[in-house]
């Protein structure tokens, strides 16, 4: 975990990082995305692909690429009365063009989304895969359109492309993987989800600077749901590599953990999560066919346990998918603590281990060997005790260091100095 003061400052850096990030209009395709991943590889080293539209990708097809040069409606004084300019959530994403026209009132009505409960807030809408338009704007917006014509406009472009997302590749000891993913497709929401770009370039940041790692670390940057098909893809022998991964998504709000578990529920990172988040206040959920990439990464044909972790679950906080997800409802201390969180997930997947007994029949005499001295400098010496005898009572080469603190309920961290002492003094090994 990091120290009060680096935990601040990190806290600012990824507040100002999903502060530079805001303004860009993102979607599934386009120089949005790739502005996001530069701007994010300033942070981590990212290498980008970029996959041509129409090109098949499991069950579905790469969509042509879409960018937004204009987007407005005015009224019959010519003043734009709904201005993309001044909120990208204002144009419904992957909307077709629509030259310069006057249409009625009713008709543009059939072509506006509000959100009557809030009517201050702009909500957010796509129509990624049906040629359409449209426009989102506040009920108070709406309910002062009173002229009789509106003159509209659609500046967008929808053309053969690509789609593009960023990757970071990590290697360590092993080939197998931990995969973390963050999607990039969402334009000015900040909690969903430029606070899980921002923790996720930050994770990658620390393992990137660790000078060992157990496992190797994949990052993926990606647009929802296409990305992840794409990748998956594109990349079946590897993904069969990957031991376990997290979804990061809307970690910047004022609530507690929740993690979402993998498919089985009971993964090793299912496992890592429990014990890493236990102590603080956290809520654990099955799995369910619905929400961020976690469910492309479980499906029967893949069943990579991959779970997720997030503050406010989608559409369970007010502003989720509305304008109100702005700078205001994220906080650079939750932005810090998720970082630890997750690299508290990883360190009990890094240190987690089979442990066998090298003098197994009865219990060693930890005394004669000076183990009892060395707990002398320890913070709770009764604790570490305590963990070497229920490391010591599993160590018969079938359970690991996570069997003993989940049956203990001693934190991980001092099971894991427990093995670390014994076997100094040749009582275990790990493997």
């Amino acid at each position: 975990m990091s120290s009060a003061g680096q935990r601040e400052a990190l806290g600012r850096e990824l507040y100002e990082l999903v502060r530079e990030l805001y303004p860009i209009c993102r979607s599934i395709t386009g120089d949005g995305v790739r502005e996001t991943l530069q701007r994010v590889s300033g942070v981590v080293p990212l290498e980008r692909h970029d996959v041509p539209s129409g090109t098949q990708v499991l069950d579905w097809t790469v969509p042509d690429e879409w960018n937004v040069r204009d987007a407005w409606i005015k009224n019959l004084a010519g003043e734009r009365v709904v201005d993309f300019r001044r909120h990208n959530l204002h144009l419904v994403s992957y909307s077709e063009p629509v030259a310069p026209r006057r249409i009625s009132r009713a008709e543009l009505v059939e072509h506006l989304h509000s959100l009557p409960a809030h009517p201050d807030w702009i909500p957010y809408r796509t129509s990624y895969y049906q040629r359409t338009w449209g426009f989102c704007v506040s009920h108070k917006q709406l309910e002062s359109l009173v002229d009789p014509e509106y003159e509209v406009c659609v500046d967008t472009r929808l053309a053969p492309g690509a789609l593009s997302y960023g990757e970071c590749f990590l290697p360590g000891e092993r080939d197998d993987e931990i995969l973390f993913s963050a999607h990039v497709c969402h334009p000015s929401l900040c909690n969903d989800n430029l606070s899980g770009i921002a923790v996720a370039a930050a994770v990658a940041r620390a393992l990137a600077a660790r000078t060992a790692r157990r496992f190797s670390y994949r990052f993926l940057f990606i647009p929802g749901t296409i990305g992840s098909i794409t990748w998956l893809a594109r990349n079946r022998e590897r993904a069969a590599r990957i031991r376990g991964g997290l979804t990061l998504v809307c970690l910047g709000d004022a609530r507690g953990f929740t993690y979402k578990k993998s498919f089985n529920g009971d993964a090793p990172i299912d496992r890592a999560a429990a014990l890493a988040l236990a102590g603080q206040p956290f809520e654990a959920i099955d799995f369910f066919p619905y929400g961020y990439d976690e469910r492309q990464f479980n499906s029967p044909g893949f069943r990579i346990p991959v779970g997720s972790l997030m503050r406010g679950r989608h559409g369970r906080f007010d502003a989720y998918h509305t304008s109100a997800d702005s700078l205001e409802l994220v906080q650079a201390p939750q932005l810090a603590a998720a970082v630890d969180a997750v690299l508290a997930i990883v360190d009990v997947l890094e240190g987690d281990a089979r442990v066998r007994s090298l003098a197994p029949y009865g219990e060693p005499q930890l005394g004669r060997r000076g183990i009892y001295r060395a707990l002398g400098g320890e913070s709770d010496p009764e604790a570490l005790q305590l963990a070497m005898l229920w490391v010591l009572s599993l160590a018969d080469g079938e359970h690991t260091l996570v069997d003993a603190a989940e049956r203990s309920g001693i934190p991980f961290a001092t099971i894991r100095s427990a093995a670390t002492l014994l076997e100094r003094h040749a009582l275990i090994e790990a493997s």
